[in-house]
């Protein structure tokens, strides 16, 4: 059996629908940042340290993040805490980014039924 069909009424209030809850999941969403968060371990060149021992035990971890600012990369050494939490606010850009995605395709299809309809009164 065939789906049943929608009128273009329907599909754009499902649309609408969506896009509202979407928009409603923005204001779900904490702080944001941009730029990367890495986790990094280190050897000295001290003779004798355990960061060059059999099995090597590097030094760290250190954190650090890094960002493009004006076109420069801009990178800050962070504590665990601090690490943990730009980690928290890139995600939450992450999320942002897609949904503010998700919306652009809603709209889009929303755009092409409704200059549809305008064309044809």
């Amino acid at each position: 059996m065939p789906p049943p069909t929608t009128t273009t009424a329907e599909r754009l209030a499902d649309y609408e629908t969506r896009y509202r809850e979407l928009a409603a999941q923005l204001a779900t969403i904490g702080l944001i940042h941009s730029g990367s968060v890495t986790r990094r371990y280190t050897r000295c060149q001290t003779p004798g340290c355990k960061c060059n021992a059999e099995p090597p035990q590097p030094h760290g971890p250190y954190y650090q993040w890094t960002t493009k600012n004006n076109g420069k990369t801009v990178t800050r050494r962070l504590n665990e805490t601090e690490a943990k939490l730009y980690q928290e606010w890139i995600a939450n850009d992450r999320q942002l980014r897609q949904l503010i995605q998700q919306m652009r395709q809603i709209a889009a299809k929303a755009a092409e039924l409704k200059l549809k309809q305008a064309a044809n009164p």
